[in-house]
This record gives structure tokens, C-alpha cells and sequence, in this order.
């Protein structure tokens, strides 16, 4: 693994947000949902694509707190623009489980 400095990790905008809206994204390549994420009063509703459908309906997802990278440049994906990159780790079983935060916080926190 390539090591960084604390100056590259401080270049990444890692926030949290609360997932506000989540949909099935038809027109992806692999399954996926359309969701939005509330990142606070500073960085507003924001869209993103997320291929968390193996562990997670769109119900589940609506109120969860999620971290998210927020200054990657959008990637346009089919006819969706995903504005940021929702985070988490592959489970046992494959599927993605969504990083998250142990209480809640306020929409647009850093992580430090």
C-alpha cells in the first residue's frame, strides 16, 4: 500500500449526510440506486450512484447517515450524474455495507 501525508488526506472533502431519497437505478450496468444525500446547509442535496443493492432495499436506506467523499469531479453514469462517492467496505458475504458514523452528527461534518 502507498503511504501519503497528512496534507494528502486533508485534500480529501470527507463528509456526512443523510440519505434523503433512494430509487433503483434502471438504466446502470451493474444494480445500483439513485440516491440523494443531505450534506448540510454548506454542500446541499447531492446525488450519487451506489451499487449497495446485495444488503440494502431503498427504504432501508432513507435516514441513514452516510460518509461520503465530496470533491471528486462528478462522473456522468447512463443518465445519471453522480455528485458524490458514497463510501463503505465489502462484507464477508460480498455485498457492500455502507461506512457510516456510531451516533448521529450533523449533516456535513469532516471527518478528522
Amino acid at each position: 500500500m502507498q503511504t501519503i501525508d497528512l496534507e494528502d488526506f486533508l485534500k480529501l472533502g470527507l463528509r456526512v449526510g443523510t440519505i434523503i431519497q433512494a430509487e433503483l437505478f434502471e438504466n446502470a450496468r451493474k444494480p445500483a440506486y439513485k440516491i440523494w444525500i443531505d450534506l448540510g446547509h454548506e454542500l446541499g442535496v447531492k446525488k450519487s450512484s451506489a451499487q449497495v443493492t446485495d444488503l440494502y432495499l431503498p427504504a432501508d436506506l432513507i435516514g441513514r447517515q452516510v460518509l461520503c467523499v465530496c470533491n471528486f469531479k462528478p462522473r456522468q453514469i447512463a443518465d445519471f450524474m453522480s455528485e458524490v462517492l458514497v463510501t463503505g467496505f465489502t462484507s464477508i458475504e460480498g455485498g457492500i455495507v455502507l461506512a457510516s458514523v456510531e451516533r448521529l452528527v450533523p449533516n456535513g461534518s469532516k471527518l478528522h
